[in-house]
């Protein structure tokens, strides 16, 4: 759409919504910037229909009805049903929605989030902007491959790109219908039908090299209802290697990724605050040491020593209170 034609929607739109009364095609033709260019009568109502199709399609409530007391059809666009009814956020969703935006890294994906948290605000939602923890888990999106996938998910088109099934081997050729971009444990994945292998695969984005190339037209691919895609990385990603078991810590109410990982043990109260005593098994020190930091003061080593005092390491480096 040219930047022209979005100008005029969205004049049109405002001009709609501003009135009671429904204004006639002729009456919309004089008030409206844009519309005033037709070269002619013919030319102005195909563009005034375009435009009404338009409105249409994205689902703007464009309603009809008899201009006062003129005879011909009139429009009009009621507030009561275009306009978004109040969102009421519980304290837990809206650090869910500031913690969301606050995952995106790249430049391109940055925008959308932040403009999501401003329209928020601006429809009165208190949304928690305050970040939590000075360490924090955080999904990177620094892949240059991950936006023109996520792009073609958005479009339905099939994509093409060189992949590497690990670090040391050769990148190969793979023609994928990607279903959606999913992130696991940290790391970025792209699942959907290989049409190389005639099957359902998923790919770790980090590892595909070069250029992604979009095949064939927008809106042939669809992803199938029945799919989950967690399911499908989760089952195809290489789970980390199991060295030993922990007791930890746990804030009340926080480290939801440790507590679906771990058993309960027993109440344990920590400088006042309520938590529970768990076990959980985790891989190596320095891994687990940064996927507890993570978590903050929300979730403590009890034992083994050695990886508390890996943590604390990391939260002192963090801090920059280290040595």
């Amino acid at each position: 759409m040219s930047s022209a034609r979005a100008e005029r929607l969205v004049n049109l739109v405002l001009c709609l919504l501003s009135t009671r009364q429904y204004l006639t095609a002729e009456r919309i033709r004089r008030i409206v910037p844009g519309y005033a260019d037709a070269p002619s009568d013919e030319a102005y109502f195909r563009m005034f229909e375009r435009d009404k199709a338009e409105l249409r399609d994205l689902g703007v409530p464009l309603e009809t009805g008899v201009a006062g007391l003129e005879v011909a059809e009139g429009y009009r666009i009621a507030r009561r049903d275009y306009e978004l009814p109040d969102i009421d956020l519980e304290p837990d969703e809206a650090a869910a929605v500031a913690l969301a935006a606050r995952l995106w890294d790249s430049p391109q994906l940055a925008g959308a989030a932040q403009g999501a948290l401003h329209k928020l605000r601006a429809a009165g939602v208190d949304v928690d902007a305050v970040p939590v923890p000075a360490v924090e888990p955080r999904v990177r999106a620094a892949e240059p491959a991950l936006t023109p996938l996520i792009s073609a998910v958005q479009a339905g088109r099939v994509v093409g790109f060189s992949h590497r099934r690990h670090p040391a081997a050769e990148p190969a050729a793979r023609t994928l219908e990607p279903w959606g971009v999913v992130s696991w444990r940290g790391r970025w994945y792209v699942a959907g039908h290989d049409r190389d292998r005639g099957a359902t695969r998923c790919f770790r984005v980090s590892r595909i090299v070069g250029p992604v190339r979009t095949i064939g037209p927008a809106g042939a691919v669809r992803r199938p209802e029945e799919v989950d895609l967690l399911e499908i990385v989760s089952g195809s990603a290489e789970p980390p290697a199991v060295s030993h078991t922990a007791r930890l810590w746990l804030a009340d109410g926080h480290a939801h990724g440790l507590r679906r990982q771990a058993r309960v043990l027993g109440r344990l109260a920590l400088d006042g605050v309520g938590g529970d005593l768990v076990a959980v098994e985790l891989p190596a020190t320095d891994v687990a040491a940064r996927w507890i930091a993570g978590h903050g003061p929300d979730a403590v080593v009890i034992e083994p020593e050695s990886l508390a005092a890996a943590v604390r390491s990391r939260l002192l480096a963090a801090t920059g209170e280290a040595g």
